[in-house]
């Protein structure tokens, strides 16, 4: 079960990019925290603060308890967003959760061990780097670990083969590949399916363009004509 964090917030009345800059002034941007039949709440809360939520060891797992008015709220990081040049937090979003009801989050998944597949010339090829899952909020894993030692040439772990706590599923289909060994020719040639997939369209447009550019050239040589018989 994780720590909950405990985050300051302040009321925040008007809305609009005048307010916006006036809190930035202040220290402080412009979030709303909102949940399913819940009126959504306007707030305010300090960057640094967000910043270090999103760079601990849950980063936007983390399970906030926050006070908005009279009320405790506990509550997630939806979405946020940064300025794009100066690159400083603008918004925050805050989605509201409750203890006993299921949430939906991705997490990391990490690799371990040297697959036997690997040693003997394979490649491993990891499909997901993060997850999707599903639990209640403070029981969400800091990180997934698959261990791939046993994994032969042309072996692969499957969604329902991973280890997991009482309580957390994976949003994936059972039979759903996470991780295999390939041989170095089908990596290769997945490589090159893909290249050649994105390449068609570019190809496609341009041949295009080239037929839509002949009757244009075409049309133009009796115009020149014309011009000498004047």
């Amino acid at each position: 079960m994780s720590t909950m964090t405990t985050l300051d917030v302040s009321p925040r009345a008007a809305a609009g990019k005048g307010e916006a800059r006036r809190l930035r002034k202040t220290g402080k941007v412009p979030a709303v925290a909102y949940g399913k039949g819940q009126p959504a709440s306007t707030i305010a809360v300090a960057p640094k603060d967000i910043i270090a939520i999103l760079k601990s060891e849950r980063g936007q797992n983390s399970v906030i308890q926050m006070k908005i008015g009279d009320s405790d709220v506990t509550a997630m990081i939806k979405d946020y967003s940064y300025h794009p040049i100066s690159r400083d937090l603008e918004h925050v979003d805050f989605a509201m959760v409750a203890l006993d009801q299921e949430v939906d989050a991705e997490v990391p998944l990490f690799v371990t061990g040297k697959a036997a597949g690997v040693t003997l010339g394979g490649v491993l090829r990891q499909v997901y780097r993060t997850l999707p899952v599903r639990c209640v909020p403070d029981r969400i894993p800091v990180k997934l670990e698959v261990d791939v030692t046993h994994l032969k040439l042309g072996e692969a772990v499957s969604a329902q083969e991973l280890k997991l706590d009482a309580g957390i599923s994976i949003r994936l289909a059972a039979e759903q590949t996470i991780v295999s060994v390939v041989a170095p020719e089908r990596e290769k040639a997945d490589e090159t399916a893909v290249a050649a997939a994105g390449a068609a369209p570019a190809a496609a447009a341009g041949a295009k363009d080239a037929k839509g550019a002949a009757p244009a050239k075409a049309a133009a040589a009796p115009a020149k004509d014309a011009a000498k018989k004047k």
